[in-house]
């Protein structure tokens, strides 16, 4: 493998981009110290305007799918602004991370995509260097207009601060909307409004720094394979094709003969039958895809017949892999059924479909090309994370298992418990004491938060502490009662 070439020299940090740091920073220290919600966004956009200056500044254009990886990595960032459980806000900001790099470095080929974030953790330490120089050279030539400025600055803070006390002082009301709008500073929580104010400018300057000098990572050139022979190539994976034509035959057999009669052979249960079958279909899928890269890798490319060769196997395989996806939900499906949705099989459900997002994009690069497979991969995968986020998992969830408790009465208390504020509007539809019992610990929650500040609330949180205020948690949901209730429930 070549490396990468090394960016050009950046050209000094220019004004706008400079202004986009100091407002990160600055939103950084007032916002990230309470929480999260909104404020992620807020602090992102001055950063990513910092970025776009220093990219315009150093002649870059601003290309189609840089557009697709920013918009995305915003939307992404108001995940945590909306949903309450940390599960998917985590894995959201960490895409969005993923997708600012690629809105910064750009390319098209697999290096760019999967090493785009390293440029970035370099520019880490390269770009609050690169901001300093900056500040220095500009200073130098404009000091005489740097000195009124912060005059300016000072006087207005200081005009603010007298005349902002005396309105308080003489309006509770006013004095209560300052109160909701100002952050919250003070001397104790000294030290993490510092840490944020540097995460703030260092992670801003790095962005701007990626957008002013990337990293060509677009030329980094991989090897290829040595082309096989069309019958070592090919034998390995007709055998393979056949079995998976055999598998796909018995499930087709099962799905309209019933699971009846498959369950009476096996002697397994309806649940252990679903759940033995999932995680090897879900490593079926995971290695067909392995087995599809190395073939491509090791692919004869002796002329027409070669190509036909390949695209015929291969795609029969991946048809054939689809075919083990279905199979491998539809298991999902039917353990649900038996036991009920938790976070985890809903999780792993939702990447066996993305695998399969990705074999269906594989069989269509092979028919109009690959130049932009690896730009539609990583933008399934961003959109996958967006939907998954935006669907509320912890509410999908509580609404599943609610409903099969009104069916069966079998339910779940202690998992229940576990779950985020999104899952309040499907719980407050138990009857009590089951209601009760299954909010408590998320009304104790929200209630030794209630203090937290606007922007580091989501509105999961927002919207289950208004259902809790309408219909108060009964003080009858202790520990004893609760612990019964959810044992009967539990085997019905």
């Amino acid at each position: 493998m070549t490396p990468a070439r090394a960016p050009g020299p950046a050209v000094p940090i220019p004004v706008p981009a400079l202004w986009g740091v100091l407002v990160t920073g600055v939103l950084a220290t007032l916002l990230l110290t309470d929480g999260v919600g909104v404020n992620l966004l807020l602090v992102a956009l001055p950063a990513a305007y910092a970025a776009y200056a220093a990219g315009r500044a150093a002649g870059r254009r601003t290309h189609a799918w840089s557009l697709v990886w920013a918009v995305g990595g915003l939307a992404l960032l108001a995940i945590p602004a909306l949903r309450d459980a940390d599960w998917p806000s985590s894995l959201a900001v960490l895409t969005a991370l993923a997708a600012g790099s690629l809105a910064l470095h750009g390319g098209r080929r697999w290096p760019a995509v999967l090493l785009g974030p390293i440029g970035v953790f370099q520019s880490l330490v390269t770009g609050p260097r690169w901001g300093w120089q900056g500040v220095r050279a500009r200073s130098e030539g404009a000091r005489g207009r740097i000195v009124p400025v912060l005059r300016a600055l000072v006087v207005t803070v200081v005009l603010l601060l007298v005349f902002g006390a005396l309105f308080a002082g003489a309006d509770a009301a006013f004095a209560g909307l300052l109160g909701d709008l100002m952050p919250e500073a003070s001397f104790t929580g000294g030290f993490w409004h510092v840490l944020m104010l540097a995460l703030g400018l260092v992670g801003a300057l790095a962005a701007a720094h990626t957008a002013s000098a990337p990293p060509r990572w677009d030329r980094v050139r991989v090897p290829g394979g040595r082309a096989r022979g069309r019958a070592e190539w090919a034998l390995p994976l007709v055998v393979l094709v056949l079995l998976f034509a055999s598998f796909n035959a018995v499930q087709l057999t099962v799905l309209f003969g019933g699971y009846d009669a498959v369950l009476r052979e096996t002697g397994e249960s309806y649940a252990e039958y679903a759940r033995q079958g999932f995680w090897q279909l879900l490593l079926a899928t995971l290695l067909t895809l392995v087995v599809i890269v190395l073939a491509l890798r090791w692919a004869p490319r002796g002329g027409a017949r070669d190509r036909r060769l390949v695209r015929g196997v291969l795609g029969t395989l991946c048809a054939l892999a689809l075919v083990v996806v279905a199979s491998a939900v539809r298991r999902m499906d039917m353990y649900v059924e038996a036991y009920g949705l938790t976070r985890l099989r809903l999780s792993v459900t939702a990447v066996e479909w993305w695998l399969g997002l990705v074999i269906v994009l594989i069989m269509a690069a092979g028919v109009w090309g690959a130049r932009w497979l690896p730009r539609a991969v990583a933008a399934g995968a961003v959109a996958g994370v967006l939907a998954f986020g935006l669907a509320s998992p912890d509410a999908l969830v509580a609404e599943r298992n609610v409903q099969r408790y009104e069916e069966t009465g079998r339910f779940d208390l202690d998992y229940a418990d576990g779950l985020s504020a999104d899952a309040v509007p499907a719980l407050d539809r138990l009857a009590e004491p089951m209601r009760s019992c299954a909010l408590r610990r998320v009304a104790r929650d929200l209630a030794e938060t209630a203090d937290a500040p606007w922007y580091a609330i989501s509105r999961g949180r927002s919207r289950a502490r208004d259902l809790l205020a309408e219909r108060p948690v009964s003080a009858r949901a202790d520990v004893i009662t609760c612990g019964q209730l959810g044992s009967e429930a539990l085997y019905g």
